[in-house]
């Protein structure tokens, strides 16, 4: 049998690592917790999520212009009173905006397909966290996801392709390279949409002597601000700008399907910046899309992005100040691997610093949420995530700005957060008194070691059942 001290360090990895220990889990898990962490990382590939309507972004582009053009055409046959069709429900916590007043014929109180799609899109993806033995692989989607952010409520394109974003361009690489996960958000049509590339044309290309417009650097700049190099990786201006011009023709096939499959990406040659121009003192002359292909390979490779990587890892998992010795060894196999993310996931793992670190982080209202519903045995229904979400703050893709949420004790632990925390918990409390026998049974079965006295004392002298569970 393990000692009390290794049980306590194996659960305290699970919490790390992990999302919670889940209602009806077995507790050997607690007494192997790295080697489980260990074999996910092995396996090197996450189950997808299942039961959408629609199975990618090419799909759903599609669907999207399809759901314009009848909404298009709905508003201009002005049909008499009494015939409107139901318009779009604004999001929980979003103003009532133009992209939320979009319809389409559809039952009343029924919400639009870009709403409807992101609504089933979060349930599908909540389930496979609450399912997860462990969850450091649903950890790492939703640190690479708010890493390569999106914002879901930019337009009707990317609130419908968020969810598709995350499985086509996070999901299947969090165990992959760095580079492959860099060249598929970057040219992701729901990136190319929330970052305005799709807007950008080079001034010296065909399309722009014609129109006579010019670079948009957002995607370029965030590239090497917030997804490689970092905001202190020794680029310049004039590497944004350059940037921008190298990635100009990287965009989405519109409903006219010319380029392709409409909402898919496409490379334009007609919007294409020719030269070759200088990325951080080299010149890339490649033609067409390989010369975007080129100059992101050289980014991920960069030592300024093995640094900037490894400090958000550790900054995540272990400290809000992360230890720097742990933060050189994972820059260290990420850049003696060329960004193998599960060689650097398995050095963080292995790393006694990141087992025996004491366990400050708070957690962010995400994982909060999910780990109050593993506890619970709580299902993945969107009515019951998406309140709660909001009200603490992070709804799923929806950041406020290209940086995605934050990542630290100080944004989540302020006062009006604790509260709101409070007040959600004492909502699941109530809703789940009627389904748990005994509270002080499942404080210990939840927290087995890492139960304090002090938990234990409250829980059992709590006024009600659901005081109690709120408490927990």
């Amino acid at each position: 049998m393990a000692s009390p001290s290794v049980l306590r360090s194996e659960s305290v990895g699970l919490q790390r690592f992990g999302l919670g220990f889940g209602l009806g889990q077995a507790p050997e898990i607690r007494t192997s917790a790295r080697e489980r962490l260990l074999a996910e990382i092995e396996r090197r590939t996450l189950p997808q999520p299942t039961g959408l309507p629609f199975s990618g972004a090419a799909e759903i582009g599609a669907a999207l212009y399809a759901f314009e053009d009848a909404e298009r055409a709905a508003r201009e046959a002005k049909p008499p009173a009494g015939q409107q069709v139901a318009a779009a429900a604004a999001p929980p916590g979003q103003t009532s905006g133009a992209q939320n007043q979009m319809a389409q014929p559809k039952p009343a109180n029924e919400p639009a397909l870009p709403y409807r799609t992101y609504r089933d899109e979060v349930s599908a993806r909540v389930r496979l966290a609450l399912e997860a033995e462990t969850g450091f692989g649903e950890r790492l989607v939703q640190f690479w996801s708010n890493h390569f952010c999106i914002g879901a409520t930019k337009s009707n394109m990317t609130r419908i392709m968020a969810g598709a974003y995350e499985r086509e361009a996070i999901r299947p690489h969090v165990f992959g390279r760095f580079a492959d996960m860099l060249v598929a958000a970057e040219s992701h049509p729901a990136m190319l949409e929330f970052l305005d590339n799709r807007l950008s044309i080079g001034p010296s290309s065909p399309a722009g002597k014609r129109r006579g417009r010019g670079l948009n650097e957002n995607l370029a700049r965030e590239i090497l601000e917030l997804h490689t190099l970092g905001v202190s990786g020794g680029y310049a201006q004039v590497d944004v700008t350059n940037l921008a011009r190298i990635i100009t023709g990287w965009t989405v096939v519109g409903r006219e399907a010319v380029l392709g499959f409409p909402g898919s990406f496409a490379f334009n040659a007609g919007l294409h910046e020719p030269g070759a121009p200088e990325l951080l003192g080299k010149p890339y002359g490649q033609p067409g899309k390989e010369k975007g292909l080129a100059a992101l390979t050289d980014l991920a490779r960069h030592p300024a992005t093995a640094d900037f990587i490894a400090i958000k890892l550790v900054r995540h998992f272990v400290a809000d100040e992360p230890p720097p010795a742990l933060v050189r060894d994972l820059s260290a196999v990420f850049r003696k691997t060329e960004g193998d993310l599960a060689a650097v996931s398995r050095a963080l793992v292995e790393s006694n610093a990141a087992w025996t670190a004491e366990p400050t982080k708070i957690r962010s209202p995400q994982e909060f949420l999910l780990a109050a519903f593993r506890a619970l045995g709580r299902k993945a229904e969107f009515g019951q995530i998406v309140g709660p979400l909001t009200a603490m703050g992070q709804p799923f893709w929806q950041p406020s700005g290209p940086n995605g949420y934050p990542d630290g004790n100080e944004a989540w632990a302020s006062p009006e957060g604790i509260k709101t925390r409070i007040d959600v918990a004492a909502g699941w409390g109530r809703q789940a008194a009627g389904s748990v026998p005994d509270p002080r049974v499942l404080t210990e079965d939840i927290l087995g070691p890492l139960l304090s006295p002090e938990t234990r004392q409250a829980v059992a002298r709590a006024d009600s059942k659901p005081q109690a569970l709120a408490l927990l």
